[in-house]
């Protein structure tokens, strides 16, 4: 079997030069590939480089994150594009903050080829569960508490909106549910009448009140980084069972509510009977954990407002009484497919 040649980001010159502009300075002779695995918009490689002579400070190991071969080039395929400016601005900007740190961010706007060297938590941190099963409550209550100390670094940060992301205005929002209408009429045309009657209702009633309930992003305030993407699959755990926390994955980040990143996490996965007796106890920590992390004028209450104008959690807004429960995940998830930029 012809073993799959490696990226020229992995070769031991592209990880010298990567490591050195880190501050890492070192001289890496050869690279061994631990492992190596697909997933639905990336390939996954565990590298160990070998170092010439003393290597203090040198990960022993290093992630490879590229996008799949067989999507390079494909113009209509964004996946990577997202994550590259994030961890080149976002991350750069405030290391730390609950991420893992990265070596190299680069993408080729002519190829669209891109990678990520990152930093390896394999022997120190786990994720909490297979998908789709749910984390306990404890874990819950962690990845939430590190989700609150990552928003408030970046809460009503002068550069939002700036250098860092963009402000939606009325015209993106309006284009964006126009892509949700269309995307839904094709939804509907598939599945016929196994979409009942209730649901189109209610995805018509989101697209008929969508810019108002989007109203809170002209203020500018009360506004973070939020990522997106922001299920508890997407958090790495320490094993020791301390709170380093590390959020990955930000290929769908942008600047929005916090309550956005809450939203995805609790509605997007769990049955109703689970949401409904983990949600409030862990807005309660979430918030707290704001005010900790020493944002201010942000009660309580406005992280659950903040939660119905998305539309995305059941059961706080007299535009979205009814039958709501079972198709809260669907809503989130239709929006979330016209996020500029989502791969």
């Amino acid at each position: 079997m012809t073993e799959k040649p490696l990226p020229k980001a992995a070769s031991p010159e592209h990880l010298t030069a990567a490591l050195r502009k880190s501050s890492i300075d070192v001289r890496v002779s050869d690279v061994v590939v631990e492992s190596s695995h697909p997933t639905i918009l990336s390939e996954i490689t565990r590298l160990r480089p070998v170092y010439d002579g003393d290597a203090v400070g040198a990960p022993p190991t290093i992630i490879l994150k590229t996008g799949r071969p067989d999507r390079l080039g494909d113009a209509n395929w964004d996946a990577g594009r997202q994550e590259v400016a994030f961890y080149n601005g976002v991350a750069a900007a405030k290391p730390g903050q609950q991420l893992l740190r990265c070596f190299e961010a680069a993408w080729d706007a002519d190829t669209r080829a891109w990678h990520l060297l990152l930093e390896d938590l394999t022997d120190t941190h786990f994720i909490a569960t297979a998908w789709p099963l749910p984390p306990t409550m404890e874990q819950c209550e962690t990845i939430v508490r590190a989700r609150a100390r990552f928003h408030a670094a970046w809460w009503d940060e002068p550069r939002l909106g700036e250098t860092v992301g963009a402000w939606q205005d009325d015209a993106t929002m309006s284009q964006n549910l126009k892509g949700f209408e269309e995307r839904l009429a094709q939804f509907s045309d598939r599945f016929g009448d196994r979409l009942p009657l209730e649901r189109r209702q209610l995805y018509r009633r989101l697209i008929d009140t969508g810019l108002r309930l989007h109203t809170h992003h002209r203020s500018h305030r009360n506004m973070t980084v939020v990522q997106g993407d922001s299920h508890v699959w997407n958090n790495f755990l320490p094993r020791d069972g301390g709170d380093d926390v590390r959020l990955f994955d930000w290929d769908c980040w942008r600047v929005d509510v916090a309550a956005d990143d809450l939203a995805y996490m609790l509605a997007m996965h769990w049955y109703p009977d689970r949401r409904r007796r983990m949600e409030q106890p862990l807005l309660d920590c979430y918030h707290a954990a704001l005010l900790e992390s020493g944002v201010k004028g942000y009660d309580r209450g406005s992280t659950v407002r903040r939660l119905s104008p998305g539309g995305s959690l059941a059961g706080h807004h007299a535009d979205w009484a009814g039958d709501v429960e079972y198709s809260a995940a669907d809503l989130v998830e239709q929006s979330r497919a016209h996020i500029p930029g989502r791969g």
